[in-house]
């Protein structure tokens, strides 16, 4: 297919048409009583009418036909979705998964929505404020299916096989060591190319941000450039009863037949729009004469809560970068966290555990659950020469952060068969190197 265009910046306030109609943008006004073109005008509000302008999200959608004209929506097959955190009794232990494994396309036709899978979560969907982690395993194209949340936010990271996604505001393409954001309410389908596989934190009521830096100053980590937002691109198609809207409304799907294409919209503006991200682009920032600095550094979003300083979520990753620290045990260190962290794998071999945790499979460290580099990754780092290193070449992994203790679902802990039983093995090995009659410790030979 042909290269997709964009618009850059991240929260920018955007406007784009589909070259086949210029003009289509109303000039001076939102609601014009006949628009140009003789389209509809619809808002998509993301935000209450009444919240500050710093955030106040809303875009206007010029298209052929509104989204409401559609048949009632009904009860759907609910698969593996799902928002009931006690469903299995709650689970402190250190927890691996294998690589999820991936349908075969010959055995079963499965699309992105019929692929997805709740891992864990917490919060509640109806009061606003929560968190999911889904996993996304799929063959084959949605096709006259679409696909909107209610309830929140998708952040969608691939893992394996790229993403093509109609959007009402444009198409994407998003490839793994890329990310997508698709906002709470807005209408997506999404094709793929071969079995395919991803991750996706899903926040309730808030939406993603870039971190304040804070004494890192004006420039740094992601910056808002390098989001992509798409361009206008409309389809006119006629299908008779035939195209299904699915819907994720408080934790349940729901679905809805309708005789049109809903990528309709033919120009838009605003400031709540979908978009990716390429996570080469991220700026590191890292320590550079001593000891670390705090994982937080390496936040490419956060979903803030009302507590300053606090978020629903963080999406972290662990980019290649240098490693330069004197007199510092490199590696992450140990640690126990009032946060629950949420790790998975896109490519290569992590640095604090180069066995076990693979691409597309991934870990949960709960609230106060003890973690940190296994037996072997403690050994060779405390005995490594200090010199200046790359780390994780090859390599991109990242973490849910959330101030929320979350549950597993009975599919992540039995019924997806992939739960490492052997995880809390990799630090049997570790032993004391305690020496009592000696304070100075014994360093690289």
């Amino acid at each position: 297919m042909a290269t997709l265009q964009y618009i850059s910046g991240f929260g920018n306030e955007c406007a784009s048409e589909d070259p086949r109609c210029p003009g289509a943008l109303p000039e001076g006004q939102n609601n014009p009583q006949v628009c140009p073109y003789n389209l509809y005008a619809e808002q998509l509000s993301g935000s209450a009418f009444t919240c500050p302008r710093s955030t106040n999200k809303r875009s206007w959608l010029y298209r052929i036909l509104p989204s409401v004209s559609h048949k009632p929506f009904e009860s759907t097959d609910q698969g593996h979705v799902t928002n009931n955190w006690d469903e299995v009794d709650p689970d402190p232990n250190q927890l691996r998964w294998k690589p999820f494994e991936i349908p075969k396309a010959s055995q079963k036709k499965v699309d992105f929505v019929s692929g997805l899978h709740t891992l864990c979560g917490a919060g509640d969907i109806r009061s606003n404020n929560g968190l999911a982690v889904h996993i996304f395993l799929c063959n084959t194209s949605m096709g006259d299916r679409c696909f909107y949340n209610s309830d929140g936010d998708f952040l969608i990271v691939p893992q394996k096989g790229k993403l093509l996604i109609y959007t009402e505001f444009g198409k994407m393409i998003v490839q793994p060591n890329e990310i997508c954001v698709i906002q709470r309410g807005m209408r997506f389908s999404v094709d793929v190319f071969e079995e395919t596989r991803g991750y996706i934190l899903e926040v309730y009521g808030v939406h993603f941000e870039l971190p304040d830096l804070g004494p890192i100053g004006a420039n740094g980590l992601a910056n808002p450039r390098d989001f992509l937002i798409p361009v206008a691109w409309y389809e006119d198609r006629q299908v008779p009863g035939g195209y299904t809207v699915i819907n994720k409304y408080q934790g349940k799907l729901f679905a809805a037949k309708q005789n049109v294409s809903p990528f309709n919209v033919v120009a838009w503006h605003g400031n709540y729009t979908p978009y990716k991200y390429n996570l080469e682009n991220f700026m590191v920032i890292n320590a550079v004469a001593y000891d670390h600095a705090d994982p937080s550094i390496f936040t490419v979003l956060t979903a803030k809560s009302l507590r300053p300083g606090v978020a629903i979520a963080d999406f972290v990753i662990f980019p290649p970068r240098w490693g330069v620290a004197d007199k510092t045990f490199r590696p992450p260190y140990y640690h126990r966290n009032c946060m629950s962290e949420f790790m998975g794998l896109i490519k290569g071999h992590y640095e604090a555990k180069e066995g076990g945790f693979l691409p597309g499979g991934g870990s949960l460290h709960s609230t106060m659950t003890p973690h940190g580099p296994d037996a072997e990754c403690f050994e060779k780092a405390s005995k490594a020469k200090l010199v200046p290193e790359r780390i994780a070449d090859g390599t991109m992994a990242f973490m849910f952060e959330s101030s929320l203790s979350m549950a597993v679902t009975k599919w992540g802990l039995k019924t997806s068969h992939c739960l490492d039983d052997n995880y809390y093995k990799c630090w049997e090995p570790l032993k004391s190197h305690f020496t009592p009659n000696s304070r100075s410790p014994a360093g690289p030979k």
